[in-house]
């Protein structure tokens, strides 16, 4: 897919996602989210930038790790991520975080502005993961970092048959792109790619937990990258996409619901 159009299909289907994002994958991408903040080493007053940022999950932990004299910028491509991010941190009383709607491939920002740059779990959907490591290259002063989450290799992702579910329903163009920075060293020379030294990199599995069927199923084709794919879906489609998905699955059910396997990338390097 042309990156212009990838771009523009990413921001309307996150816009369809932000609603169930939250409910679908707040618990579930912890584990992920951990690791990134404890590689990311922010320390109090630092500047920090952070790209799909998504509702705020990470953002409001930054916030309270560069204290209130640090700054957050928070950015997303999607308006209604931004919307309810805002909304999140104001019930916070939260005041050291402003955000953007922005492009991580074209960042709005002078050289050399922030101690370090964060990227949960969004670098899947950018179409040049190169280009938007060397913007966070370029806006974070000398000496400062960047700090990246990924899903890993798709065979270690219990889920993944979502995308071949939905694909041969509806084009979706996501699946291609999706796990390429998390196989094998993709992540370690897209950051060399960018001028980053310093490399630490971790891989990690994490279990995904959903208590039934109907927050599979949501997390799975409403709240995630598919949903815009799954807005055209009718009824009838819905139905038998659920259930071709239940039973890819199905090896991880047991009575307490479902226990799915995922992997993921956690990097740290250094301007």
């Amino acid at each position: 897919m042309e990156p212009r159009l990838q771009r523009r299909v990413q921001r309307y289907g996150w816009d369809k996602a932000s609603v169930f994002y939250e409910d679908s994958w707040k618990e579930q991408l912890k584990p992920a989210q951990d690791m990134l903040l404890k590689l990311a080493g922010l320390n109090p007053g630092d500047r920090v930038l952070e790209t799909a940022c998504g509702t705020g999950l990470v953002t409001m932990r930054i916030a309270e790790k560069v204290g209130t004299n640090g700054r957050v910028v928070a950015t997303d491509l999607s308006d209604s991520m931004i919307q309810i991010a805002a909304e999140n941190i104001k019930e916070k009383n939260i005041d050291n975080v402003t955000f953007q709607r922005m492009d991580s491939e074209n960042l709005e920002f002078d050289d050399e502005q922030f101690e370090a740059t964060i990227s949960s779990l969004g670098m899947m959907y950018v179409p040049d993961p190169v280009r938007s490591l060397k913007e966070k290259y370029r806006v974070l002063k000398p000496g400062g970092q960047t700090a990246v989450v990924i899903w890993g290799e798709r065979k270690n992702c219990g889920w993944a048959d979502i995308f071949p579910i939905v694909d041969k329903r509806v084009k979706t163009d996501v699946c291609p792109m999706f796990f390429q920075q998390g196989t094998g060293n993709a992540l370690k020379f897209s950051l060399q790619e960018a001028g980053f030294k310093d490399l630490q990199i971790e891989r990690f599995s994490a279990t995904i937990y959903y208590p039934n069927d109907e927050l599979a199923v949501m997390a799975a084709f409403a709240g995630g990258p598919v949903a815009l794919a799954y807005q055209k879906f009718d009824e009838q489609t819905k139905m038998e996409a659920h259930q071709e998905y239940l039973d890819s699955i199905s090896p991880y059910k047991n009575e307490k619901g479902y226990k799915i396997p995922g992997e993921f990338v956690a990097a740290t390097a250094v301007k």
